[in-house]
């Protein structure tokens, strides 16, 4: 018995355990390589549109959690990530339901008829008019509202019109990715992982984004320009709006007797929620209870209201599971971290005065790469410890990592669920939002870098 005892604890030290791996398996550079051929594989299916996104970031990131040796471990993982973004998730689908209800009775009719009367029907007023509406929605900090507001009051225009919808999701990307401000989750998380003050941070920044909104107010004019002249519009001339005209359907579904009822509850929703004293899933849940009760009283036509706009719920709220999944595997396997370690190592230590100006140039990047909570808390600590070691003052590398990653950056990002909404809510493929938009923010992100160096902000 004792032999066989024996035996059994010599096998068990040779056989690993399902989900045990070895320490040569998972050391610094063979995590970071799993990650990098994960994310870079990962960009390669989405953007050449081999692979969905929804199969991509699930597919991708269990394989490499597989193949690192984590085994059942991935499970747990994925849970964790699932976890994290399920608010997100219950936010988003009630907020389509929200807007869609609110849509199908009417209530944007009467604004987007006086916004045109405002901005004129020359797509460059338009355009700029997009900018400064998702500007002054982002002054509540959340990417995810200034679309929910932008995109649904702009888009019947831009489909009116025969504007490029990329125009749309371009801009309103721009305006809210330039415009963070000290109460924004980016600052916010430099703020905490490196325990210096916002106002330290955000001040020396001030003309830096000045610059960059300019930038943003001179891409839209120059956007609404190139679509007038694909249009035809000769200089000086108007293009007349043309009439809307609604299907029978539509017609049945308005309810224009309920215009300020509506436009009440939504005021509500959106103060409250921007207010912060309201969970916003909540509150996205009881305004579409309210919706439905309000216009469609009766249960056949609220079934047929959710079923309307299910769809586009469901298409969401699979893409930002599946995103928790990516995010719940990078971070939970320690690919992201030993991704920064294994770059930082590479720095010789005579230029470690570069580091803050190579984040800014690649800060922008960097978010399709990491995901905020990732990269503010995982990466941004590891550069900046190394920076310090090499003479840097971290509050620059803080600085620097402000002017893209998950500012310019979160737009475009598969990491972030506001990505998706945006894509979703302009009827657009991530891929063809991505191409389109990725240079203007890329080039944001580098004009304030090289104005924060001229500025000796850094």
């Amino acid at each position: 018995m004792c032999l066989a005892l024996n035996c059994n604890l010599h096998l068990a030290r040779r056989i690993p355990i399902l989900g045990a791996t070895t320490k040569t398996s998972r050391s610094l550079p063979m995590l970071a390589l799993y990650g990098v051929i994960t994310i870079v594989s990962l960009l390669v299916a989405v953007m050449s549109k081999r692979i969905s996104p929804l199969v991509a970031l699930i597919a991708f990131p269990v394989v490499a959690a597989l193949l690192a040796g984590y085994g059942l471990q991935t499970s747990g993982f994925i849970l964790t990530g699932i976890k994290n973004v399920a608010p997100v998730v219950g936010m988003f689908i009630f907020a389509i339901l929200f807007f869609g209800v609110m849509t199908d009775a009417g209530m944007l009719d009467p604004i987007i008829d006086r916004i045109l009367r405002a901005v004129g029907t020359r797509p460059t007023r338009i355009v700029c008019g997009t900018a400064l509406l998702a500007l002054l929605v982002h002054l509540d900090g959340s990417g995810a509202v200034t679309f929910l507001v932008t995109v649904p009051a702009m888009l019947p225009l831009y489909t009116r019109l025969g504007i490029d919808r990329r125009v749309l999701a371009c801009v309103a990307a721009m305006a809210a990715g330039v415009n963070f401000l000290p109460w924004t989750g980016p600052v916010l998380r430099s703020s905490a992982a490196l325990h210096v003050p916002v106002a330290d941070l955000f001040q020396p920044l001030i003309p830096v984004q000045l610059v960059g909104l300019a930038f943003v107010f001179t891409c839209a004019w120059w956007l609404g320009r190139r679509e007038e002249k694909r249009l035809g519009l000769l200089a000086g001339s108007d293009i007349a709006a043309p009439q809307r005209v609604l299907t029978g359907e539509e017609q049945a579904l308005r309810r224009p007797r309920m215009f300020w009822p509506n436009l009440l509850l939504t005021v509500l929703v959106m103060a409250v929620m921007i207010a912060g004293w309201v969970d916003p899933v909540v509150m996205f849940m009881l305004g579409t209870v309210a919706a439905l009760c309000l216009n469609y009283p009766r249960v056949d036509q609220q079934r047929e209201r959710i079923d309307a706009h299910a769809k586009t719920a469901l298409t969401m709220a699979s893409i930002l599971l599946a995103a928790g999944v990516f995010t719940g595997i990078m971070q939970g396997t320690g690919m992201l971290k030993a991704m920064a370690e294994v770059a930082v190592q590479q720095i010789p230590p005579g230029h470690g005065k570069l580091i803050p100006a190579l984040v800014g140039f690649v800060s922008m990047p960097l978010s399709l790469l990491f995901d905020p909570d990732s990269f503010y808390f995982g990466v941004m600590p590891v550069i900046a410890e190394v920076g310090r070691s090499l003479g840097v003052d971290p509050l620059q590398v803080a600085q620097a990592s402000l002017l893209g990653v998950h500012t310019t950056g979160f737009p475009v990002s598969p990491l972030t669920p506001a990505t998706f909404l945006l894509v979703g809510l302009c009827k657009l493929d991530l891929a063809d939002h991505q191409r389109f938009t990725l240079p203007f923010l890329f080039a944001a992100s580098v004009l304030m870098t090289l104005t924060a160096l001229a500025l000796g902000v850094f």
